[in-house]
């Protein structure tokens, strides 16, 4: 596994390391989040803000998705760029009903030896049991999501919205009025998905799309035929913005604090404040968990500029590294979080706190480490010399950026 990790690796034109850098904690968190009782999952962003590591995913995927097929877009046209996504959009469907498996396998099992039924009931896995064949036909057309298969369904649905919308990511005003538009028509009319067991698709990828679409905006780089990429998009900044930003992230801490430590503070405040600032649903992506993630967004991204020299760093390796194998590392978190629950089920001392969250991150690590081997592999590169893994991050190209 030596060699495959350099620091200074030479980065493709087209690569934004803070959205793989971004991106593999966001996977990071998504995996603490998923085992209940990690005392660590109280330091991750769904405890300080309005939003959480679902957001962060997916406007990074859009970041990401509107950098490669934007790219694709310009060089090779409509038709191609539409294939590529189209492609994408298979492999992730693949990948998902392989995790499906896994996990409905990996659960029920857990059940049947520990006779604890409750594991079936609570990650929404009796149908399985219970209607096995209806199930696994379900699943198949993605209208049955267990807990935590829900992600990539979404991610699946926004890459096929987008193949429609590609040529308006050189009229950003119009493809983002256009977004919005479909927003208000899902959280207004209740457009949805169906599902399987009740209502709609847990994550509305009609509300969603708006903030996939807003990242493929902000990724998207203007390649004209034949000429020099254009310049990247950018959103100035301006002192009242930033004030704006920073009220309403230091407000959603305050509330998520509050929420937590003293909930009968919340009483005070008058009723429909009340309730505004602690209903807001993940479903059909509140307005206030959409602006707290563009808010948030909006910060770093002029605090972290594009060629950060911390980005190449032996910290930042792991994060990066998980960043760029995205699906795989992803898939491996889910597998995980069940067994970190079974273990700090058995034990939620410190020492188990520290085996499942430090374990958990250094097989995801592993995992970016062998996927990144793969693609060497796959694209017949000589293997660098050796150097220690701590020493910095796989080289990578324009064409190795894609959407997860």
């Amino acid at each position: 596994m030596r060699g495959l990790i350099r620091v200074g690796g030479s980065v493709g034109a087209g690569r934004d390391l803070r959205v793989d850098f971004f991106r593999g904690l966001a996977l990071w968190f998504i995996f603490i989040d998923h085992v209940p009782g990690n005392r660590l999952g109280e330091l991750t962003l769904r405890n300080i803000a309005f939003c959480d590591a679902t957001e962060a995913f997916v406007l990074l995927a859009g970041y990401a998705a509107g950098l490669a097929y934007g790219a694709a877009l310009d060089r090779r046209g409509w038709p191609f760029a539409a294939a590529s996504l189209l492609r994408r959009a298979g492999t992730l469907y693949v990948a998902h009903i392989f995790l499906f498996v896994v996990f409905a396998a990996q659960v029920g099992y857990s059940a049947s030896i520990l006779d604890s039924p409750a594991y079936l009931d609570e990650l929404h896995l009796d149908p399985f049991r219970e209607q096995p064949y209806d199930a696994l036909l379900q699943a198949l057309l993605l209208r049955y999501q267990p807990a935590f298969l829900d992600i990539l369904p979404l991610y699946i649905a926004l890459l096929v919205l987008l193949v429609p919308a590609l040529p308006l990511l050189r009229r950003p005003p119009l493809l983002l009025g256009a977004s919005a538009l479909l927003y208000a028509a899902a959280r207004l009319l209740d457009l949805n998905l169906p599902n399987w067991l009740d209502g709609g698709w847990f994550f509305n990828p009609f509300a969603w799309q708006l903030l996939f679409v807003t990242g493929a905006a902000l990724g998207y780089v203007p390649r004209p035929r034949g000429g020099p990429p254009g310049p990247a998009p950018a959103v100035p900044l301006r002192p009242g913005l930033v004030l704006g930003c920073v009220i309403l992230l230091l407000l959603g801490a305050a509330v998520m604090l509050v929420a937590e430590r003293a909930p009968d503070w919340l009483a005070l405040l008058p009723e429909d404040v009340a309730v505004l600032l602690t209903t807001f649903d993940k479903s059909a992506l509140h307005p206030l968990r959409l602006a707290s993630i563009l808010a948030l967004a909006y910060l770093l991204g002029h605090a972290v500029p594009r060629g950060a020299g911390w980005l190449r760093s032996q910290p930042a390796a792991p994060f990066v590294l998980m960043g760029q194998h995205g699906l795989p590392v992803f898939c491996t978190g889910i597998f995980l979080s069940f067994l970190g629950r079974l273990a700090l089920e058995q034990s939620d001392r410190g020492p188990m706190q520290v085996v499942v969250n430090l374990g958990g991150w250094a097989a995801l690590v592993a995992v970016g480490l062998v996927a990144a081997w793969y693609r060497q592999r796959d694209r017949g590169e000589a293997a660098p010399a050796p150097a220690p893994l701590s020493a910095g991050l796989p080289p990578v190209t324009p064409s190795s950026t894609t959407p997860a």
